[in-house]
């Protein structure tokens, strides 16, 4: 890409031709010395001015710009080749700044050899440093370092490396995936002074940084340490940092009373413009801060916060972003609060227990671009002083207590209203023509949606008027709202046709018109290929599922027609909606029996990009869910399919819903219906099922709500310690049914076993008989027959039983006799 660039004799654009030029120091990123005519900067960044990205390979011919002190290749692409070496040997180098140009491997320790640099810049690349950074010791003249966003992980002597150079002022190491190392027993003693602005956020880092930044250097302005897991409080070393302007912590596990952290930073009283502590584990109430005279900006967002808010606020003249919301803090806000806040630009106080005390003639003494009071006690009106706010552009006022009829806001400068979870009344107003974002959902509008088509708004992004009670027929004006991604009007009275216009919105991402009366047929929306969610579930809509839902809808994760009157077979394209999370064709008319290609629908991605509330069935009760994470449903229950479920459907193993109830399904179930090891909820109840319960059922272990109640189904239930944990119930209906839950022993059972038990006391019996008839006649023989056959033993035999008996005789006379006596 670079290759012989000399003092007149430039390579421009892609400098693949050498372009002679006397003038060539007057190009764009271009600078000369104006003595010597030698080049000393070139500036080839991709940026507004520079249009073009450029890629390819870093010539080595570079070299030949000795006299080269400032080179810029930032926001280029170049296809993940390694740092030139070479770069190294630019000498006179003194600011090197290689940002976001998609540079992959190591970092060349040849950079070290660049004595003269005192700006480096190696944001957002793909380099992973070596195991040490000690090339960058030798780089003492260095003011500017960043390297955020690269992979350090295996640096462990960073601290001891940065500490080295001694003329540093900015350090930048965001997201770098630094190891988190003990900080307290490192040494010092060539730490720099001159330190000022700090970024090491989005590490592990845990809370001995604060002794390293307590040694490191006592001059610091700026210091992020946000999303890190810092713990406790903040250490005394920071009471040390008198010229402090800004202390980020946001997203830590920092936990100590707010007013002792407020202590610790009373030296920089007179410095501090901002304080992030959001996203903590701060508690205690809010003490008084008038003192933080310079005080800009204050984030205390999601935190432990009670009590009450000092009214001293108001006295911070130059406070121009307050954030208190997702505490508990309570009270009443008054006039006094916001007395000399003439610079107040920002403010949230939601999702606390505030109660809103301003008169509706208040005039405010600044000019909000933001203001959020979600959850404060504000009503019962729609508070007038907020349309003082000329500069305002997000307004967020849900859940406030309001109600009544909302003024005309067509004169506003909004961007996002949001005024959801209100009372509000009556026929919808006109809105700014600026506006790009409006939530006025769970509210009691009426009328119609005429009004929206006034608005003329062609930014609006987000429109969301769901639960409410407009009635009529929605308007056909949506062509105007190409920017449109989000369009909710579900749970209303609307009805007639759905508007053919919506076809034209090609942009559209979310389309909800659930639970009105909407009739006819689907327009057309295969325009709107970027549709991630079509919710038109509980209407009247009749006719055919349209095969155009997934010729074009390739990129559908919900797909919600339940409770309507469509009709017809399941169109078998549907098997190419691969994305889908949720199908639901529940409660319709479809016939024909299911598609043999569901083993398509196998991805099932996590990531949806669906960042709406969804209603599903789950485990038979209807609940809403904030976010699909983790969910998978097909459900096509209360129709009439026909025909055998077929075996693909076992090659869905991440579904974790299924129901196909209330339908006419025959056959028998898969064999390897157990492979849906994932499988939380089934019913396949009310069907004409047969066969026996397949014994891969009992690999269902994550199984909690079961129904095969009212079908044809015969045989033992599989043993497995989900399906004998069901309700009985969960299996009635099934006559050849049997086996633990269910009562009835299975067929034969009991008669098999008295059998064996029978045939067992027979075998027992007649070969006791025959061993009995065996040993007597074998015992005769054997004594009786040999005295028969020897004459002597026979004399001998009697003889023993003649001398037997009169000893006998003898000792039976002579025991007598003693007992006589």
């Amino acid at each position: 890409m670079i290759a012989n660039l000399n003092s007149c004799n430039l390579k421009k654009q892609k400098l693949d031709v050498i372009i002679e030029q006397k003038d060539c120091c007057k190009w764009r990123g271009i600078a000369c010395n104006n003595q010597t005519g030698h080049v000393i900067t070139l500036d080839l960044s991709y940026s507004y001015y520079h249009s073009i990205k450029r890629r390819g390979e870093i010539s080595p011919s570079l070299l030949e710009l000795r006299y080269l002190n400032y080179l810029d290749l930032s926001y280029n692409d170049f296809g993940g080749m390694i740092i030139p070496k070479f770069i190294g040997s630019l000498s006179q180098l003194k600011e090197l700044k290689l940002a976001d140009a998609n540079f992959s491997g190591p970092i060349p320790p040849q950079l070290g050899n660049l004595s003269n640099l005192h700006t480096l810049d190696l944001y957002h690349n793909q380099v992973v440093s070596p195991e040490n950074l000690e090339w960058l010791s030798h780089l003492s003249s260095l003011r500017y370092l960043n390297m955020s966003y690269l992979d350090l992980s295996k640096v462990v002597n960073w601290p001891q490396s940065l500490s080295k150079l001694t003329s540093l002022t900015e350090l930048q190491l965001s997201w770098c995936e630094l190891p988190d190392v003990n900080l307290r027993s490192l040494s010092f003693i060539n730490s720099s002074t001159s330190l000022q602005l700090l970024d090491l956020s989005g590490n592990s880092l845990n809370s001995s940084i604060f002794y390293w930044i307590a040694n490191v250097s006592s001059n610091f302005v700026h210091i992020d340490l946000s999303w890190n897991k810092l713990e406790g409080g903040i250490p005394k070393g920071i009471q040390n940092l008198c010229s402090l302007e800004s202390l980020t912590l946001w997203s830590n596990q920092l936990s100590e009373n707010f007013e002792d952290s407020v202590k610790t930073l009373s030296c920089a009283e007179n410095t501090l413009e901002t304080v992030d502590l959001g996203f903590n584990q701060f508690w205690g109430s809010l003490p008084d801060l008038k003192r933080f005279l310079k005080l800009r900006k204050l984030y205390l967002s999601n935190n432990q916060l009670n009590g009450s808010v000092p009214k001293s606020v108001g006295q911070l003249s130059s406070l121009e972003s307050l954030y208190l919301r997702g505490n508990s803090l309570s009270g009443v806000i008054t006039e006094a609060h916001f007395l000399n806040l003439s610079r107040l630009q920002y403010l949230s106080l939601s999702g606390n227990r505030f109660s809103i005390n301003l008169s509706s003639d208040w005039n405010p003494p600044f000019q909000l671009l933001r203001l959020d009071m979600s959850s404060c006690k504000m009503g019962p009106a729609f508070p007038k002083w907020i349309l003082t706010q000329t500069d305002l552009t997000d307004l967020y006022l849900s859940n406030a207590g309001l109600s009544g009829k909302l003024p005309n806001l067509s004169s506003t400068s909004l961007f996002t209203l949001n005024l959801s979870s209100n009372l509000f009344s009556g026929a919808l107003p006109s809105f700014s023509p600026m506006l790009q974002r409006l939530y006025l959902s769970n509210n009691r509008f009426s009328g119609h949606l005429s009004s929206l088509c006034a608005t003329q708004s062609p930014y609006w992004m987000y429109l969301d008027i769901s639960k409410n009670l407009l009635s009529g027929e929605a308007p056909n004006c949506w062509m105007q709202f190409q920017s449109l991604y989000l369009l909710n009007l579900g749970k209303n009275k609307l009805s007639g046709k759905i508007p053919s216009s919506l076809g034209s919105l090609q942009g559209i991402g979310i389309l909800r018109l659930h639970d009105n009366n909407f009739s006819g047929e689907l327009p057309s929306l295969e325009n709107c290929t970027g549709l991630l969610m079509v919710d038109l579930g509980n209407n009247n809509l009749s006719g055919k599922i349209p095969t155009w839902i997934d010729q074009s809808l390739k990129n559908l994760v919900i797909l919600r027609l339940r409770s309507n009157e469509f009709n017809g077979i399941i169109p078998f394209s549907l098997c190419s909606l691969a994305a889908i999370h949720v199908l639901d064709l529940s409660h319709n008319s479809i016939s024909g029996g299911l598609p043999h290609c569901f083993n398509n629908i196998t991805s099932l991605p996590t990531n949806t990009g669906v960042g709406e509330n969804v209603e599903l069935v789950w485990k038979g009760i209807e609940r809403e869910f904030p976010n699909l994470i983790g969910m998978r449903s097909i459900d096509i229950s209360s129709n009439y399919l026909i025909g055998e479920i077929p075996p693909s459907i076992a090659s869905m193993t991440e579904l974790k819903s299924l129901n196909l109830s209330r339908n006419k399904l025959t056959g028998k179930l898969p064999e390897d219906f157990g492979n849906m090891k994932m499988l939380e909820s089934l019913d396949l109840s009310r069907n004409r099922i047969s066969g026996k319960i397949p014994s891969s059922f009992a690999s269902l272990n994550f199984l909690s709500v079961l129904d095969l109640s009212h079908n044809n189904l015969s045989g033992r239930i599989p043993s497995g310690t989900q399906l004998q944990g069901f309700n009985a119930s969960q299996y009635m209906g099934n006559r050849g049914l049997c086996g633990p839950p269910l009562t009835q022993s299975c067929p034969g059972e009991g008669t098999e076993i008295d059998n064996k038990e029978h045939d067992n006391d027979g075998l027992i019996s007649l070969g006791f008989f025959i061993s009995v008839v065996l040993g007597f006649v074998t015992g005769f023989w054997m004594v009786c027959g040999s005295l028969l056959l020897k004459t002597s033993w026979r004399y001998a035999y009697f003889r023993f039983l003649d001398n037997a008996k009169d000893w006998i005789y003898v000792k039976t006379v002579v025991y007598k006799a003693k007992l006589q006596r």
